[in-house]
C-alpha cells in the first residue's frame, strides 16, 4: 500500500490516469483534451502535491483547464470520475490515505461543477427591496426599508 506522500501520489496519478485514458465514458474526453499524457501526468501529480502536502508544486489554473472543455463535460461524468478515483485509491493507497483524497477530490469536483454549471443568471431574482431571508426570520425582518 502506497503511504500519502510525493512518491506514493505519482504513482497513484499514473495508475489512475491509465484508467481514466481506457475508460468508456472519461476516455474519449481525457484523451482528445490532453496531447502531451507525460506532461499532463506530471502536472496532476504536482496539483496532488500541493493539494495533499502543501508542497507548492502546481502553478496552474484548474478551473479555466476545465472551462474549456466544458461542452464535453457532464455532472455524470464528475460522478464517474470519483468512483474511479475512489476504486483506484481504496486499491492502492492506505486507508487513511485513500479516505482523505477521496473527501479532497470530493469537494474539488463540487467546485469545478459550481465553477462550469452554477449560474446566478438561471436563479430567480428577488423583488427590489428583499433580501433572502432566514426560513425563521419574522415576515417584518425580510424587508428592507
Amino acid at each position: 500500500m502506497l503511504e500519502l506522500d510525493d512518491k506514493g501520489l505519482g504513482v497513484l496519478v499514473d495508475a489512475f490516469y491509465a484508467r481514466v485514458r481506457t475508460d468508456p465514458a472519461l476516455g474519449p474526453i481525457f484523451n482528445d483534451a490532453i496531447a502531451d499524457w507525460p506532461e499532463h501526468l506530471e502536472k496532476l501529480a504536482a496539483f496532488w502535491s500541493s493539494v495533499m502536502l502543501t508542497s507548492g508544486r502546481y502553478k496552474g489554473q484548474p478551473v479555466p483547464a476545465h472551462v474549456k472543455h466544458k461542452h464535453h463535460i457532464t455532472p455524470a461524468l464528475f460522478d464517474r470520475w470519483l468512483a474511479l478515483w475512489a476504486q483506484t485509491t481504496n486499491e492502492l493507497m492506505v486507508p487513511d490515505a485513500a479516505e482523505a483524497l477521496q473527501d479532497r477530490a470530493g469537494r474539488i469536483a463540487q467546485s469545478l461543477q459550481l465553477a462550469m454549471f452554477f449560474r446566478l443568471d438561471d436563479q430567480p431574482a428577488s423583488p427590489p427591496g428583499r433580501r433572502i431571508a432566514d426560513a425563521t426570520a419574522p415576515d417584518h425582518m425580510s424587508v428592507l426599508p
